[in-house]
């Protein structure tokens, strides 16, 4: 590193706001573009263009799919934007390896990131050859079951405390009119699905070996078997639940037309954006209230690499704003995620949230499969499970044969 950009560094980590007088056009990509998505990302629109700049806004319409070939064809083809959202984990080692991608070690190294990103592993996720090539600015987790009080309330039943209850109350939802679970058609939702029930419904050692160890016998044997067939029952709840993004299936419990939808704590956004509260108008459950533990997956930008300094000395202002305690309060408390600091205080969070803080303060936390496994591995995944929840002639005992295959060849 020059010594120009090393004046960048150490004096970002002083006060962004000194830069104010170099005022740049930056292009931001993401895939964040639901209700409450849009209101949390306009949390860090509004940070960067109060310093003095311009975030301009690079948004791509669909799911994360849709977005992660768009970036990384622009970046790999000499088009760059400014920065991009990625999930941190390994979809971007190719990119790093290409050399496409700004080294921030030396900004984390001068704010201290390490001090406080927690858990640590969040940094680790972004970090590779001993260097940081992105910025960590939430934690998300798949592992919830998200529960419509007015859905249970018009079946005439009590609101579910865990998955068995949800399961046995499935009949008099459907009596009552309502899908009893909600799920759109994308592959990596489906597949979030079954991830969650295998977080729930096995134990530690067992998940660990097949999603660490890739322990292909463990994958097809008989506890993992107990998965599949809560799969193929969450297939047969959700009979009826003709939509295709997540957040049409989260307005499906904020409208009460389904029971619930198995998903990520993003959907919390959504149910802010419709002004409902947590624990009066809808419930939520950790591990599907069987076992509370929840992945720590989630968001982080990088950083193109570019020769204008302008934009590199832009690139360092945002990256040390993303992880201000600012920002991270502001946009994590409208997008549902928890904030990968530890040292701020979010006493004004909802209760969800709250369960999912104590949660992380407790340690009982998994890694994503973002950081598991290659993208090739994660798309064959999907590519089963969603051709077994459209095709109900397709077997639990044929599926798990397949995932076992899968987690055979696993990288």
């Amino acid at each position: 590193m020059n010594n120009f950009k090393k004046f960048l560094v150490a004096t970002t980590a002083i006060c962004a706001a000194t830069f104010s007088a170099q005022a740049t056009d930056l292009e931001v990509t993401h895939w964040w573009t639901s209700g409450g998505e849009a209101a949390a990302v306009a949390e860090m629109a509004k940070a960067f263009n109060a310093g003095g700049d311009n975030w301009v806004d690079g948004a791509i319409a669909g799911s994360s799919g849709t977005a992660r070939p768009i970036i990384i064809s622009r970046i790999i083809g000499g088009e760059p934007m400014g920065a991009t959202q990625l999930n941190h984990g390994r979809e971007a080692e190719e990119l790093i390896e290409a050399g496409l991608l700004t080294d921030l070690t030396e900004l984390a190294e001068a704010e201290g990131w390490r001090d406080f990103v927690n858990p640590t592993k969040l940094l680790d996720a972004c970090t590779k050859d001993g260097r940081i090539y992105c910025v960590p600015v939430n934690i998300h987790s798949g592992q919830w079951i998200w529960l419509s009080h007015a859905a249970f309330e018009k079946a005439n039943t009590p609101v579910p405390t865990n998955w068995d209850e949800f399961v046995a109350a499935g009949p008099a939802l459907r009596e009552a009119g309502i899908v009893p679970l909600a799920m759109g058609q994308q592959p990596w939702q489906t597949n979030l699905a079954f991830g969650t029930l295998a977080v729930a419904l096995v134990s530690p050692e067992t998940w660990n070996a097949v999603n660490i160890d890739r322990d292909a016998d463990v994958a097809a044997g008989p506890e993992y078997a107990k998965v599949f067939d809560a799969f193929a029952v969450a297939r047969d709840l959700s009979e009826g639940s003709n939509v295709q993004d997540w957040n049409q299936a989260t307005n499906m419990v904020i409208t009460g037309t389904a029971g619930a939808q198995i998903h990520g704590d993003w959907a919390q956004g959504e149910f802010q954006v419709a002004g409902q509260v947590a624990g009066k108008d809808y419930s939520c459950l950790p591990g599907l209230g069987v076992n509370e533990v929840l992945d720590t997956g989630g968001d982080a930008f990088y950083f193109p690499v570019n020769d204008d300094p302008e934009i590199q000395a832009a690139q360092l202002r945002l990256a040390s704003q993303l992880i201000s305690k600012e920002v991270q309060v502001a946009f994590n408390l409208k997008k549902g995620s928890l904030p990968i600091r530890g040292d701020i205080d979010l006493s004004t969070a909802n209760d969800c949230m709250q369960k999912g803080l104590k949660i992380l303060a407790d340690g009982k936390v998994l890694p994503t499969n973002n950081i598991l496994f290659t993208r090739d591995t994660i798309n064959q995944i999907d590519d089963l499970m969603v051709e077994f929840w459209n095709d109900t002639s397709i077997t639990a005992e044929e599926v798990q044969a397949g995932y076992a295959k899968i987690i055979a060849s696993a990288d």
